[in-house]
């Protein structure tokens, strides 16, 4: 484990030796306990806790499995199977990858709480449905444990600002789970922005995923291996039924994922649309939008929708669901006074002017945070107590950006936003919605 205020295991070592003792070593020793060979020592692996391990949740375990500077050591998630499956999946892994003497089993919870107040564990991923994303990270951070957090970052903004500060106030390593920005032709088409090869920047689109209805369902009777009232946690108590629970429905019902692909998929490309527009600790001064909903069914999130938005500079940015243009299921375009951009995770990059992705981002130029893997590039900032490649004050302000479209498509008229004080000036019944209420004890 590693230890934040100690001195390390290999330090010790070494103060040790300078002083003349005799240290007695085993004849052999696996290069992996040194280190050697490209790996990291045992004493100096970040220990991880996983929490929330369905299918967002494994695919960032089975990430942070193979990261050589992290050891996960426990799982945990109220549904029995899962939890029993990703214990399974840990244990097998390092059983095959790692010496016998290095092999520490790994521990599986129901109960969050318990993964994050072991003193062994360093750091901790978060990807329950979003619901619960704010008040587990809080008492992560409370603990001492820097957090990995799934997208998006909260379902209100009164909760991501709270996220926020108090990440800011313990100083703790944050990662936010939207990937792309660790994608390098992401990362250079923003450079490409940011450097002025479009000339200025007006026009931003930014396009998404739509959102799904589904038949209604009767309530019925929670399984036996689900732990459905501390599934529910902080949302209202409602009568059981599987689609939210044991599928992916939570990710459109509003107690759960507040708006649905708005922020649930969109913040994607809406991340690196900020990313360009060097828009990470600000937002929207205007925001106004519609939304289609299902007339039938649980789902209650938009299933299609249109924002527009001006930023500082007159820089408008239109937010839309995939339906609505031609340039595939997700992506952002950029529009400038010399040319255009667009650059998509699944289609890559184009521009009117295709020399422009040859261009050359000059060492006098912007560049921006260059990492390959944002699993990786998360153990490497706990260990180096740097900052992530998706830190704190950009998740809140992509986050920020989704939530206030899904509060203009409610509303269905013009909203002004001021990013300094992150309230509408115009509007005492959108100031409402910034936050909502948590059932008891889940507070924050």
């Amino acid at each position: 484990m590693l230890r934040k205020h100690t001195t390390c295991r290999r330090t010790f070592l070494k103060n040790l030796a300078a002083t003349g003792a005799v240290i007695s070593l085993p004849a052999y020793i696996p290069s992996q306990a040194l280190g050697k060979n490209g790996t990291v020592a045992p004493s100096e692996r970040v220990t991880l806790g996983c929490i929330g391990v369905g299918g967002r949740g494994m695919l960032d375990t089975n990430g942070l499995l193979r990261t050589n500077a992290g050891q996960v050591v426990a799982v945990c998630d109220v549904n029995a199977q899962r939890r029993k499956r990703a214990q399974s999946t840990v244990n097998s892994y390092y059983a095959k990858t790692r010496p016998k003497s290095d092999y520490k089993g790994c521990d599986a919870y129901n109960d969050f709480r318990k993964v994050i107040l072991r003193n062994d564990i360093d750091a901790v991923m978060v990807a329950t449905p979003d619901h619960w994303h704010v008040p587990i990270a809080m008492a992560a951070v409370r603990s001492g444990k820097d957090i990995y957090v799934e997208k998006p970052l909260a379902i209100s903004i009164g909760e991501s600002r709270a996220l926020k500060d108090i990440v800011q106030r313990y100083s703790a390593v944050f990662q936010h789970g939207t990937e792309q920005r660790a994608m390098a032709h992401l990362r250079y088409a923003c450079e490409l922005v940011r450097n002025g090869r479009i000339g200025r920047l007006h026009t931003v689109s930014v396009g998404a995923p739509g959102g799904r209805a589904a038949r209604p369902v009767q309530p019925t009777s929670a399984p036996d291996h689900l732990d459905y009232d501390f599934w529910l946690g902080p949302a209202p108590k409602v009568p059981f039924t599987p689609g939210p629970c044991l599928g992916n429905g939570h990710w459109f019902i509003s107690d759960y994922a507040a708006s649905g692909f708005v922020a649930g998929w969109g913040i994607h490309p809406m991340d690196i649309a900020h990313w360009a527009m060097d828009a990470d600790r600000t937002g929207p001064l205007e925001i106004e939008g519609v939304g289609v909903y299902a007339t039938e069914g649980p789902h209650d999130t938009p299933l299609k929708w249109n924002v527009s938005m001006r930023y500082a500079d007159d820089v408008k940015v239109r937010f839309i669901d995939s339906s609505q243009w031609k340039l595939g299921a997700e992506g952002i375009r950029f529009e400038g006074s010399d040319g255009w951009i667009f650059a998509s995770r699944f289609k890559g990059l184009d521009a009117g002017d295709k020399s422009l992705l040859k261009s050359v981002i000059g060492p006098n130029e912007i560049h921006l945070y260059e990492a390959s893997n944002d699993d990786r590039n998360f153990v490497e900032c706990v260990r180096s107590r740097g900052e992530t490649v998706s830190p704190i004050h950009a998740a809140h302000s992509s986050t920020t950006v989704c939530l206030l479209s899904n509060i203009a498509m409610i509303l269905g008229r013009k909203l002004k936003w001021d990013p300094g004080t992150e309230r509408f000036t115009n509007d005492d019944e959108a100031n409402q919605m910034l936050s909502r209420a948590h059932r008891a004890p889940w507070n924050i």
